[in-house]
């Protein structure tokens, strides 16, 4: 049974991406407790998904490894994962929240050695890479997984695969046993910071995606460019072939009346960003279109985007693509006008990147408490929401610098809270 000590001078923090993790170590280290709950199997969120950064192309693993050192060090942070918030009760400086932790099937014994994944034979879709492939049936969520700990898909237990698992563990760490469980948590103010996903791609239905291979999304692109992704970073088709010739299409949902009604601001940049990976595996024989109605690069990203214009090997074409269908071959052709001149086109390419919006990950019409949301669902700060505080991309369509600001904001706004309980009671 997990057994959580919290009182209304703690601080829960919803969600464990790089927002919740920097509202969690904020506020720790201010001196306060904090409960961060996360409901995958290990922290990190999107952020954990990503290649590299914009506009310095760096790799996301450094900040993570800093922030999750610095999470690890902290005593006055606890940390469940597979877990989700179900219900909240109370009032400012005095909350407490209904937790429900689905079974890892794996305790604290976990060395992280691989030997039950070695044993198990079934595979299941892989998360961490958009279901671009499979993993074994038991796995470690990811390379820089925190906890560093396996998992055992629920779909095993039962069968002789499970069995197979704990028999190969040395450290009896497999534990079949495990239930779903519920706890309550007690806290005087919660920073939710659940963050958010790509927009389902399968509602734009004039681009295919649901039809066509070789059309996919910018995360799922992201995923295929990094080395540690499906493929070894190599940029292919669904059919083996190299993917050489690639359209971005932005606003791939966003800006629509149909879809979403907001830029998720960070679209045009990720696209700029995903040019870099073709010519890097390329050079000049790789061919980057992007299709744009604007380009939204703000404060010191202009530089970036200049810097991708004045590359041969990426041209843009400022058009809404009007519709995407398939040659013989498989390679899909897309149909549109360029409003530069008012030219009709049908170009047909190797891949299909849709640039897609974010929206919120839990829409604040589902967060189990009253909160004051705009129409998107992102949370507005609002006085309403008493000491419930969003952050990140829970409360905007943020790029990482921004979310952490955001993050650094919901913990100072929980800790301004919980010093006055501390007063009133003292």
């Amino acid at each position: 049974m997990t057994e959580v000590v919290a009182t209304n001078q703690t601080i829960l923090v919803v969600g464990g991406g790089i927002s919740g993790m920097t509202a969690a170590l904020e506020a720790a280290e201010c001196g306060k407790e904090v409960v961060l709950i996360e409901k995958n199997a290990a922290l990190g969120g999107r952020v954990s998904q990503l290649y590299r950064y914009f506009p310095k192309l760096c790799h996301p693993t450094c900040g993570l490894e800093i922030n999750q050192r610095r999470v690890k060090q902290n005593k006055r942070i606890r940390i469940l994962t597979l877990a989700e918030v179900t219900g909240i009760t109370g009032s400012p400086g005095d909350y407490t929240a209904s937790v429900k932790i689905s079974p890892r099937y794996v305790n604290e014994n976990c060395t992280a050695c691989g030997d039950c994944s070695n044993a198990v034979e079934a595979m299941v879709d892989d998360a961490f890479n958009y279901n671009l492939c499979k993993v074994k049936a038991a796995y470690l969520p990811s390379k820089m997984a925190y906890p560093q700990r396996y998992v055992i898909d629920p779909s095993i237990i039962g069968t002789p695969d499970a069995d197979k698992a704990k028999a190969a563990c040395k450290y009896d760490a497999v534990d079949l046993g495990m239930q779903e469980e519920t706890v309550q948590i007690k806290a005087g103010a919660v920073v939710w910071a659940t963050g958010w996903k790509p927009y389902d791609a399968n509602k734009i239905q004039p681009y295919g995606y649901d039809r066509f291979d070789n059309v996919i999304t910018s995360v799922e692109f992201e995923r295929l460019s990094d080395p540690h992704g499906p493929t070894g970073g190599k940029i292919l088709r669904k059919d083996g072939k190299e993917a050489k010739n690639i359209a971005f299409i932005q606003c791939a949902g966003s800006r629509d009346e149909n879809h979403l009604r907001h830029c998720s601001r960070i679209c045009c940049m990720a696209s700029l960003k995903q040019t870099n990976y073709v010519r890097e595996a390329f050079g000049d024989e790789g061919k980057s279109t992007i299709y744009y109605i604007d380009i939204r690069a703000i404060d010191r990203f202009e530089d970036f985007y200049q810097k991708v214009q004045a590359d041969p090997t990426v041209s843009f074409i400022k058009s809404k693509v009007a519709k995407i269908v398939e040659d013989k071959e498989g390679n899909p052709v897309l149909h549109g006008v360029n409003t530069e001149g008012y030219h009709r086109y049908a170009n047909t390419h190797d891949l299909v990147v849709l640039a897609v919006g974010m929206e919120p990950s839990v829409m604040a019409a589902n967060i189990p408490a009253e909160i004051v949301s705009d129409s998107s669902g992102f949370i507005e700060q609002d006085q309403a929401n008493g000491a419930i505080f969003g952050a990140g991309c829970a409360a905007n369509p943020l790029d990482v610098n921004r979310a952490v600001q955001s993050a650094t904001a919901g913990a100072l706004r929980a800790i301004q809270v919980i010093n006055r309980v501390a007063r009133a009671e003292g």
